[in-house]
């Protein structure tokens, strides 16, 4: 494979650009020095694990490639119905309700006959699959891993690792060997749990949150030397490292669904014509044509809502990159405080409370467009042609462009941009 031209991305899961310190990650911050250095990297929205997934891989905004959040409405049956995209199962749903996965190609399917794409990820069966919903590639998670076409991998050969630190390390290791060392495919994409796994149980700052970003920073360091011995071969790699988004502390919980109930839309809920997809700092709203009114007429009220951030519809809603697609016509990013926590980490947010599911006080949350956690970091490693820092504003969909450039490959189709020369 001597000359050949690959790819490899690592994201290491909710890992914010200002936890890249030489104090809090070392070998990040090493990595910065050597690279090109995004300065000004940013989100999408919902800045959520899912949503971030398919931007990665398609290079396209939510409103392009169709996945809304980490819960999604789908119109079911004429009515809405609220589905959580993490599930193994949701990619079933989404096609019986809109005919379609993604509406735009991910690199997966743009490599499938140039090399291929493997991707390893050890956060939610969701994430993962979104990466490749249609099995152009090989996708290897612990929930179930999948070839080309859609077989499943079975065995020793599918991916089963732990949802945790030592999981990610486990996988790391196995990418290193196998996939980078010895299967070489155009497109290697290795998705981290930690520190975004830690961080929804624990408070920012905290010593477990200081462990969980030093554990990624081990695997982001196994991959790069992984990546200098196949350089030091002959093969000329482009490793991208970065992440999805930030996090937040967790302030306070509210069921908005209980506020539309009581300001006058409680049969329209029940009836399906409205819905409220939680996001963790923010919500989408949902609604038929018999619920659009109704619920557009309280934005402006729940605007006023000591929870309530910004309240967006319309070209408004637009502007943060989405689109209303599929009956979302509105969101909410939920209002934000700027008390610090027992660490020092200032910034605490209201949260959409989700049905069943306790909201953690004072643990990391994300998915609005607050400022932490649409803040993720990105570095651009060719083997030392691009250092530097990159001031001006680039996007995670970015990534997909990027990879493009460098394996020779069309250029359209994306909103992203290519990050190099």
């Amino acid at each position: 494979m001597a000359g050949s031209r690959r790819t490899v991305f690592v994201c290491c899961d909710g890992l914010g650009r200002n936890w890249v310190r030489p104090d809090t990650t070392p070998i990040l911050d090493d990595l910065r020095h050597c690279s090109l250095w995004c300065d000004a990297h940013s989100a999408v929205f919902p800045s959520v694990t899912r949503v971030s997934a398919a931007s990665v891989a398609t290079g396209c905004l939510p409103a392009r490639h169709g996945l809304h959040g980490n819960r999604m409405g789908l119109i079911e049956g004429g009515k809405i119905v609220v589905r959580d995209v993490g599930h193994p199962d949701f990619r079933t749903h989404m096609r019986r309700a809109t005919g379609a996965t993604l509406l735009v190609p991910p690199l997966a399917e743009r490599v499938a006959g140039a090399g291929g794409f493997i991707g390893f990820s050890n956060v939610s069966p969701g994430a993962a699959y979104f990466l490749d919903p249609e099995h152009f590639g090989h996708i290897y998670h612990r929930a179930g891993s999948f070839a080309p076409g859609g077989a499943r991998i079975e065995g020793a050969n599918a991916l089963a690792v732990s949802h945790d630190a030592a999981g990610d390390w486990a996988m790391t290791q196995r990418f290193c060997t196998e996939v980078l060392a010895d299967r070489r495919p155009a497109v290697a994409f290795l998705w981290l749990a930690d520190p975004d796994h830690t961080m929804h149980g624990v408070p920012l700052g905290s010593p477990a949150h200081h462990d969980a970003l030093a554990a990624a920073g081990r695997c982001v360091a196994e991959v790069f030397r992984t990546v200098e011995r196949l350089r030091r071969e002959g093969e000329e790699i482009l490793l991208l490292v970065g992440s999805d988004h930030g996090q937040e502390t967790i302030g306070h919980s509210v069921a908005i669904e209980d506020w539309l109930a009581a300001h006058g839309l409680e049969d329209l809920l029940e009836a399906g014509d409205i819905a409220v997809a939680g996001q963790g700092t923010a919500a989408l709203f949902y609604a038929t044509d018999r619920g659009r009114a109704p619920l557009l007429g309280v934005l402006d009220e729940m605007g006023r809502a000591d929870w309530a951030g910004d309240v967006l519809a319309g070209e408004r809603l637009a502007e943060q990159g989405f689109a209303a697609l599929g009956g979302a016509v509105a969101a909410v990013n939920m209002a934000r405080q700027g008390q610090a926590n027992h660490y020092g980490v200032s910034g605490r947010r209201w949260v959409a409370a989700e049905a069943g599911k306790a909201a953690a006080i004072g643990s990391g949350q994300h998915g609005g467009w607050g400022p932490d956690e649409t803040r993720p970091f990105l570095v651009v490693n060719d083997g030392g042609r691009s250092t530097g820092t990159m001031q001006h504003r680039t996007c995670i969909t970015d990534i997909a462009p990027t990879i493009a450039r460098f394996l020779g490959l069309r250029g359209d189709g994306f909103d992203g941009k290519c990050l190099t020369s």
